[in-house]
């Protein structure tokens, strides 16, 4: 190593290390969602989730650490829903996939985002797991599904403006999705209620979608407004991580934006929570409600030493996702 440049070392370091995900819930919000979906689950349910509840929590962030390593992952996070669309109700955009093929072409949808179809996909893999009653895929899976809701909960995922690059407020996908959870979330009413079966899982998943856009304008509006009474310093604050000093949004100007938001915050993590425990519920009665009571249950480190294959789509698989 001490004959290689340095330069080629930082360039090398640059290639490896994956890029910050800028479409996602922090990873503290999404492990809570996981892990308080466990606790909505019905008995059948709740006995194994609870025993493998550290494995749903932890590995609640998988998805976000392939983003940039595994081509075609990234799409499934988000949906640019001003592409096709300028205000509720969505019209334009079919909810079926392939009638959303027909009128736009495959490019174009894994272009601008697929987050309500990849959670179908995801979903029904889940369900065949159940079937199989395939441990290790049952909890990959259930976590990775609960990730993939949870994104489409998130008003900054439905937009082209992800991270206020386009209205000059750069920084406020971060800023929504990581810093007011973690600064605030400790004072959530969590009290979620119990899964229910969905019947129309695609048409949940577009209310979420639509739940998420209907955020939008508060979401950058409220912001803007308050750039005008945070000038400066007000706004930001320094914070040492490691041996630098890194800028975030102060400790004032978060309380005001979270006070405007009125429970915004609070509201799309609840709703996030009851669709992933009503989705894993509804793929274990689609599986025919098979018993949960494994023999052997594999550890946590079984299971990440498993090989898992990736989990194609059922267009790949030629099947029809309606």
């Amino acid at each position: 190593m001490k004959n290689i440049p340095l330069k080629i070392i930082v360039c090398l370091l640059l290639i490896v290390t994956p890029k910050p995900s800028l479409k996602a819930w922090g990873f503290y919000a999404h492990q809570k969602i996981n892990r308080l979906a466990v606790f909505c689950l019905p008995p059948e349910m709740f006995g194994f989730y609870k025993k493998h509840i550290d494995y749903i929590t932890e590995h609640a962030v998988d998805p976000d650490k392939r983003r940039y390593m595994v081509p075609g992952e990234d799409v499934k996070h988000f949906i640019d829903m001003d592409y096709y669309e300028t205000v509720l109700p969505f019209d334009t955009l079919p909810r079926s996939y392939q009638l959303a093929i027909n009128k736009y072409s495959k490019d174009t949808l894994h272009t601008y985002g697929i987050v309500p179809w990849n959670i179908q996909w995801t979903r029904k893999k889940l369900s065949e797991a159940f079937f199989e009653k395939d441990i290790a895929r049952i909890l990959k899976l259930s976590a990775e599904l609960g990730h993939y809701i949870a994104d489409a909960h998130v008003p900054l995922h439905a937009t082209s403006n992800y991270n206020g690059q386009k209205t000059g407020q750069n920084g406020i996908h971060a800023f929504f999705e990581s810093n007011l959870p973690e600064l605030f979330s400790y004072d959530y009413n969590f009290f979620v209620g119990k899964a229910h079966y969905v019947q129309y899982p695609l048409d949940e998943t577009w209310q979420a979608v639509e739940g998420s856009f209907a955020c939008l304008d508060s979401v950058l509006g409220f912001e803007k407004i308050l750039q005008e009474n945070f000038q400066g310093n007000k706004k930001y604050t320094y914070v040492k991580k490691g041996n630098a000093l890194q800028r975030t949004y102060s400790e004032d100007f978060s309380a005001a934006y979270h006070q405007m938001l009125s429970g915004m915050v609070e509201r799309r993590m609840i709703a996030a929570i009851k669709v992933v425990a009503s989705f894993w519920y509804t793929a274990w009665v689609d599986a025919g409600q098979p018993e949960l009571d494994f023999q052997n249950h594999m550890t946590s480190d079984s299971i990440n030493q498993e090989k898992f294959p990736s989990i194609l789509p059922d267009f790949m698989l030629g099947r029809q996702e309606n």
